[in-house]
């Protein structure tokens, strides 16, 4: 949702589409392995376990409140009335558009402005959106301490009833908002539209990257590269909103198809730390596992070289099995699982390729190979590239890995 003016007082235009990318689903192929350290650490949420009728809870949530068209010719005026937002009892919160007797329309936009910020980490919600002609759903962030656009704007989740089976991610700053920023899309296919059930919908923000992802599955990522000669302005405390408008400029208005109410079901909403505060992976000759060149790209090798702070150096241990920095995974190229297979970085796909354990003896085991990541030639100089290999069992030193 395109913002300006105040923090809350947010002014909402379309996102752009020329980058938009059609994917189709894919099925993840992770085989369970069990997962040595820590994964990201969760730092805020709300699984929306309250009683049915209740408010949105306060410490935190809170309201943007009126109507006039919101910068975007809308159609509604947003309350603080459970009619327009309150938990269901089923572990849901529901956010609901009604048309009123009047003819006007209310609903509800809920932000975390004055209880939550964070630089960094990963954002998700699953949510099950409402549908119709006119209708308009968002999960998004905003950046704190500077009018819009200069705040920043990361759009995690757009959609419009017109194209029911489309979700939008998009990001904006000076010099790229409204109909300027830069952003992606997925469809689902075969005709499956995003309304008929929950889905999760989330972003990896790092220094210098952002990801974002449909079901856990990547569909676009963007870097400073995207926006030459502009400032990006994605490295300062952002806050999470929800909201679902009415009409505007860029999903169109209701018409004789739309029904109303339209209710947006949140079932929770999960926010973990960076996976640029994870921890060095130390290995032969004391020098640490590194991205060349401090920003990820698919494909690109990784190797040894001396130990730093850079969010290129840190590395945390997911849940899901995959080891991560900077928003992307440590991969066995070409899903290779033969001796000498590179190991390098690319996007996060559910792959069995990116499941990667550490284990007792220090060892990173990708188990669908059974190989260990190996310091290629024994080389312990900066540079040094890593492979796939036989894991030693008496764990031979270039294939010793430690955090730290």
């Amino acid at each position: 949702m395109c913002t300006a003016g105040v923090l809350l007082a947010a002014v909402l235009a379309a996102p752009a589409t020329g980058n938009a990318g059609t994917l189709a689903s894919a099925s993840p192929t992770r085989p369970a392995a069990p997962v040595t350290g820590a994964p990201l650490a969760a730092s805020w949420g709300d699984e929306f376990d309250r009683p049915a009728g209740t408010a949105p809870d306060t410490s935190k949530w809170r309201y943007d409140l009126g109507g006039g068209g919101w910068g975007n010719h809308e159609l509604q005026t947003y309350t603080n009335s459970t009619a327009n937002a309150a938990h269901d009892g089923q572990g849901h919160l529901v956010i609901t558009a009604r048309k009123e007797a009047n003819g006007g329309y209310t609903s509800a936009r809920l932000l975390t402005a004055g209880t939550f910020s964070q630089t960094y980490g990963s954002f998700e919600a699953s949510i099950r959106i409402p549908r119709g002609q006119g209708i308009w759903p968002a999960f998004w962030m905003l950046g704190q301490g500077a009018q819009w656009p200069d705040n920043g704007e990361i759009d995690i989740m757009e959609n419009i009833g017109r194209e029911p089976s489309t979700v939008y991610g998009t990001m904006h700053g000076p010099g790229y908002s409204g109909a300027g920023g830069k952003g992606g899309s997925r469809t689902l296919p075969n005709g499956e539209k995003l309304a008929d059930t929950f889905h999760r919908y989330g972003v990896d923000w790092s220094p210098n990257l952002i990801v974002w992802k449909l079901d856990g599955q990547e569909y676009f990522r963007t870097t400073p590269a995207a926006i030459p000669g502009k400032t990006w302005v994605f490295d300062h405390p952002f806050y999470l909103l929800l909201n679902v408008a009415v009409g505007g400029d860029w999903p169109g208005y209701p018409d004789g198809s739309s029904t109303y109410p339209q209710q947006m079901v949140i079932d929770y909403v999960r926010v973990q730390t960076s996976g640029s505060t994870g921890s060095r992976l130390i290995g032969y000759g004391g020098k640490c596992l590194d991205i060349p060149g401090g920003s990820p790209s698919d494909g690109e090798l990784l190797q040894l070289w001396g130990c730093h702070d850079g969010a290129n150096q840190k590395w945390s241990f997911e849940a899901d099995g995959t080891v991560r920095s900077m928003g992307v995974c440590m991969d066995a190229a070409g899903a290779g699982t033969a001796n000498g297979t590179p190991i390098q970085i690319t996007g996060c796909n559910g792959n069995a390729a990116q499941g990667f354990t550490l284990n007792g003896a220090g060892q990173l085991v990708n188990p669908v190979s059974g190989r260990c990541v190996d310091v290629k030639d024994w080389n312990s100089a900066a540079g040094a590239l890593l492979q796939l290999w036989d894991c030693n069992p008496n764990g031979q030193d270039n294939q010793r890995w430690r955090r730290g």
